[in-house]
């Protein structure tokens, strides 16, 4: 069957395909064919659906192998789930005790007949109840907090401006992050964008669509065409996908708070837009076979290779989202592997006619784009509800799918079979290992190394003559001491004790002979309050007999027996890592890796089974980095934090969906460029006429939104102008007024010696660069978090709730708190300067003043006004801001000392970056960072000790930088090839050269040694033979090298950084400075 005739076969099946999705993520059940029993039995009623499987489980049948099986003959649903790892039918409580897990099971068939004689309802029915009310109770929690989800829009358009070249994000229109998910992954599929905006509907359907299909699937396509649009080459930072969401939301059928699973979504979406497609294919080859570019694009095709009671039998399938099992898998290829392999399949590649049952399946053909679906829920049946599953699975960033191919169908068996056999032989390993690490026969067990060692101490322990209970008097009570007087309990304790007890404990001394005999009575054990231990116990037990021989042969043997442990121990260790690596080496051979894909997004869920919000990693091939689109947000991100955030057993967040595109087909991820130029082609360049007009439309309603909201900005200053104008006189007693208010407030002890002036005579003055915080993200989300944290502590720690004093006992809490960080000592990875700017000031002894208007500045940041106490105290911060004046606080040293901090901050960047590059062997982009760092830097230590980085390092690392150039520039040289011997040359002339004299100016020991290596590697060509012109380039070479003037006659430009917030620059000096601390010091 070709892949048209199956396309055309399988439109009458997508509304049974949504419903056998919707039943499988409620249920956790994959096998195809009893959803397919279920929605027959039910008539597609979905609660009927659920109970008749919940009916299933909870019987636990034996498993039809004809049923079973029949999966493999259906060639018509395109979504077939494949590679179940068990019987689903099975419930399975992913414990190790098959004994326990029945029992479990047999209680809870009885727990459920007991329920239903009492009651007379079914657990089934049960189970459906609490399913229904939590979708109500969801549905009620998701409608108020619709309101909250959906972002609203700042009144400033030019905060929703898009900076150049920084993708478009997408507006979040009321739980409508899976939409965001899936169309920024597809968008950045470049062939699929252009496919997309490229796309025109069929010309027969321009006057009136023939069916309600069409009628559906042609606005919609053009509604995600517009949206691709704005996505290109749109203004703004983000934009409103509202109308193609609007269509989606009546396919799906679905109240609109309700949140959509991605897996579902995408199943719908493809199927559109195959739709849509394929009508226009039709209409383009009419006569011919329609190729469908969406099913070229995401569709492929396994061969299903299978035994059933001895028969065998092969079929070939279609395939598009795979989905794979994650629940007792640690990676992707052993959940591929679990997919692949369904029964027993011995039976499969033996010569013998056994009547074993099984299966395989082999791809036959990969789709460019191999998108995974990770099952990350199950059905719970005592709570009656999906829950999501947590456990970590690790995906790498590079898959190869050779060993999943049909070609290499008997090679992967031979390796399976090794594997197998590798494992059986590890498993035997290990248990052995595990006997010498947990010895012992009782609850308690011990590393047998260790007992013997502890053995050992023993019998080395100093013996003693008495016995451990000689000195304590028998006749006291258990616990108690005699001779000893005890302090009577407190009121509490005493209230805490019973009647006896406590009337003794308030008659005091004169009761105690009455005491002891009711104690002698009664015996009361308190080990906590009479226990005390005599002085003269050993602190360990000892042997209370032994000899000199007696020691010295038991000390002989225990030491061999250790040693002979350890080793044993050691070699199992050893056979058993050896055994792990060769199992990791087993496709590692180049015939093997000769289908590689590259991961090209993962689609995040973070929270449980019925609520969560999604976003997706993206990579960015020409960036080379990952980016992280969560709906209107779009940043930077890393390979760590996508494995930290999708790999799952970290919070709730974890892969959901993974896309894999094929490496060896770059069209899917390649720039389109001009026919007639040659030019790749961005931004409008890439639309079509039509789409080129929407756009422009849309950024001249942006323009002008922009412009309006700048002329009533221009008027409303001019307002304030006028009034303050026209209202002087009012103003100065006002003013006058405030200041007698608050000469008398600050007759009570203040923390910050801040007094009353006119507001005319202090304006306020701009904050520096990173105090400023004009919207909660980066540095001010870092800066506003410890704001109200000190606001918050200082709430809970003060009695007056003023907002005066709760903010001078906040900035005595913050001040505090930087204060201990500027006290510790750090390893270098861990520099508080950075985190704060507090800590760089005291560090380096700034003045009083200068600290309490930094920190008065953070307190008075626009973003605290998130509740009345925060802005309450931002206003009393602002206020003392502009009573500040002028002869209290200098001006010109307040910035100088924030000066002093961007410097340190732009000197930590260069190092950082330079050291960076360094480490990933690229010196010659590293020796500028590195050259300027240390430069900036010695002028800052100039000024003090803390006000720069450690001089030693940085000399350290431009030196070797120097001594790598010129060893890579000389061995150019020496192969005599001309294009090598120029470009060697001009990193020696352009690069080493120039950076001799900074050498050579310190005078110092290793710098000059590092010069002297330099030139003595090129002084001794000078006797070797070489052909004439090689000699003419280095005679005119080698005085530029040995010039030893120390001036400095000509450099690069400094090399432009970028820009980092408070926490990205932290982490990444965090990391640069952990790898440089473990190189070692030799030669530093």
């Amino acid at each position: 069957m070709t892949v048209e005739q199956n396309v055309l076969q399988q439109h009458s099946q997508k509304h049974q395909q949504t419903l056998l999705n919707q039943l499988r993520e409620v249920t956790g059940t994959t096998d195809v064919q009893l959803l397919q029993q279920a929605l027959q039995v039910s008539n597609g009623d979905l609660a009927e659906a659920v109970a008749f499987l919940t009916e299933k489980n909870a019987k636990v049948p034996q498993q039809d192998e004809t049923t079973y099986y029949q999966t493999s003959q259906v060639a018509s649903d395109r979504y077939i789930s494949v590679g179940s790892q068990a019987d689903t039918n099975v419930i399975d409580l992913t414990g190790d005790d098959k004994d326990d897990l029945q029992r479990a099971i047999a209680l809870s068939l009885e727990e459920s007949n007991r329920a239903f004689r009492e009651t007379g309802i079914t657990d089934e029915e049960q189970a459906i109840s609490r399913v229904l009310e939590a979708s109500i109770a969801e549905n009620k929690a998701s409608l108020k907090r619709t309101h909250t989800e959906v972002w609203s829009d700042s009144p400033n358009p030019h905060d929703r401006k898009r900076i150049d070249g920084c993708p478009v994000g997408l507006k979040n229109v009321g739980n409508t992050c899976w939409f965001s998910a899936v169309i920024q992954s597809l968008f950045n599929l470049l062939e699929f964008q252009r496919l997309v905006l490229n796309y025109s509907p069929p010309a027969r359907v321009h006057d009136l669509p023939r069916n309600q299909k069409e009628h559906r699937n042609l606005p919609f396509m053009q509604e995600l065409r517009n949206l691709f649009s704005l996505m290109v080459g749109s203004k703004r930072k983000y934009v409103d996908p509202s109308r193609a969401v609007e269509i989606l939301k009546d396919a799906f059928k679905s109240s609109e708070s309700q949140q959509q699973d991605v897996s579902e979504f995408t199943h719908k979406l493809l199927d559109w837009l195959e739709d849509a497609f394929q009508m226009k294919a039709e209409e383009d080859r009419e006569g011919e076979k329609p190729k469908n570019p969406m099913v070229e694009l995401f569709y492929g095709r396994f061969l299903a290779v299978g035994v059933l009671e001895g028969k065998k039998f092969e079929n070939t399938e279609m395939f598009g989202q795979y989905p794979l099992q994650v629940n007792g898998f640690k990676d992707l290829h052993e959940c591929l592997e679990a997919a692949m392999i369904e029964g027993e399949i011995e039976s499969l590649h033996s010569a013998e006619n056994s009547a074993r049952s099984g299966q395989e399946h082999w791809f036959t053909e990969l789709p460019p784009v191999l998108t995974f679906e990770l099952s990350r829920f199950e059905f719970n049946q005592a709570l009656g509800r999906p829950e999501k599953i947590h456990n970590k699975l690790e995906f790498p960033s590079m898959l190869y799918m050779d060993r999943y191919m049909d070609r290499n169908r008997e090679i992967t068996r031979i390796k399976r079979e090794e594997i197998r056999r590798l494992k059986e032989h590890l498993t035997l390993l290990q248990q052995r290992l595990e006997r010498y690490l947990s010895y012992g026969s009782g609850p308690k067990r011990f590393p047998l190394a260790d007992v013997l060692q502890y053995a050992m101490e023993f019998a080395s322990s100093k013996p003693v003559c008495t016995s451990p209970v000689e000195d304590i008097d028998s006749s006291a009570p258990p616990g108690g001491t005699t001779g000893q007087q005890l302090p009577p309990p407190s009121t509490a304790e005493q209230d805490s004790l019973p009647p006896s007890e406590s009337s003794i404990a308030a008659s005091g001394p004169a009761a105690a002979p009455a005491a002891a005999q009711q104690q002698q009575r009664v015996p009361i054990h308190k080990p906590f309050t009479q226990s005390r231990l005599p002085p003269d116990l050993p602190m360990h037990p000892a042997p209370r007999h032994i000899t000199e021989e007696e020691l010295r042969v038991l000390e002989g043997c225990l030491h061999r027996w250790r040693s002979e442990v350890e080793n044993d121990t050691r070699d199992l260790q050893g056979s058993i890592t050896r055994i792990h690596r060769t199992i990791e080496l087993m496709y590692s051979d180049k015939s093997m890796m000769q289908v590689p894909y590259r991961l090209h997004a993962v689609l995040v869920h973070e929270g449980q089974a019925n609520a969560g919000h999604y976003w997706a990693y993206i990579y960015d091939p020409h960036q080379r980095c990952w980016m992280k689109y969560n709906d209107i947000s779009v940043t930077k991100s890393s390979w760590e934090e996508l494995v930290r955030d999708s790999f799952g057993g970290y919070r709730n967040a974890s892969a959901y969906c993974l896309m894999y595109i094929n490496d060896k087909k770059p069209f899917l991820i390649e720039e389109e460029f001009d026919k007639e130029t040659g030019q790749i082609l961005s931004g409008m360049d890439k639309l079509p006429p039509d789409l080129k007009q929407y756009v422009k439309e849309d950024n001249e309603l942006f323009d002008k939104e922009i412009e309006e909201w700048d002329t009533l900005q221009a008027r409303k200053a001019q307002q304030e102008k006028l009034a303050l104008a026209t209202a002087a006189a009012a103003a100065a007693a006002a003013a006058a007024s405030a200041a007698s208010t608050t000469s008398t407030s600050s007759s009570s002890p203040q923390p910050m010696s801040i007094e009353s002036s006119p507001p005319d005579n202090a304006a306020p003055q701009q904050d520096p660069e990173y105090m400023e915080q004009p919207s909660p993200t980066n540095d001010s989300k870092h800066l506003q978090e410890d704001t109200e944290r000190a606001i918050s502590r200082a709430a809970a720690e003060q009695e007056e709730r003023s907002p005066e004093a709760l903010l001078n006992a906040a900035i005595k809490l913050e001040y505090a708190r930087l204060l201990r960080f500027a006290q510790e000592d750090t390893p270098p990875e861990n520099d508080y300067r950075l985190q704060h700017i507090i800590v760089y000031f005291i560090q380096n002894q700034a003045p009083k003043k200068i600290l309490e208007r930094t920190l008065l500045t953070q307190f008075a940041d626009r973003n605290l006004a998130f509740d009345e106490r925060c802005k309450s105290i931002m206003n009393v911060a602002r206020a003392k801001l502009d009573l500040i004046k002028p002869e209290e606080v200098n001006m010109d040293e307040y910035e100088m000392w924030h000066q002093a901090y961007r410097n340190f901050r732009e000197t930590t960047i260069f190092m950082m970056t330079g050291l960076e590059l360094f480490q990933k062997t690229n010196y010659v982009e590293a020796l500028m960072y590195l050259v300027y760092s240390y430069q900036y830097n010695k002028e800052l230590l100039l000024k003090g000790l803390y006000r720069g980085h450690d001089e030693e390092l940085l000399s350290y690392y431009r030196r070797e930088c120097l001594l790598k150039l010129n060893e890579q520039a000389a061995a150019m040289f020496e192969t005599g090839e001309e294009p090598e011997v120029t470009t060697g040359l001009g990193i020696m002339n352009e690069l080493v050269v120039p950076c001799i004299p900074l050498l050579l100016v310190h005078d110092t020991e290793r710098d000059l040694l590092a010069v002297e290596d330099m030139r003595n590697r090129w002084c001794s060509y000078l006797g070797q033979e070489m052909e004439s012109n090689l000699q003419e380039k280095l005679t005119d070479f080698l005085p530029k090298l040995l010039d030893c003037s120390t001036e400095i006659k000509g450099f690069h430009d400094p090399p432009k950084v970028p820009t980092y917030s408070t926490l990205e620059l932290c982490e990444r000096f965090s990391r640069v400075m952990a790898a440089v601390c473990r190189v070692p010091t030799e030669g530093r």
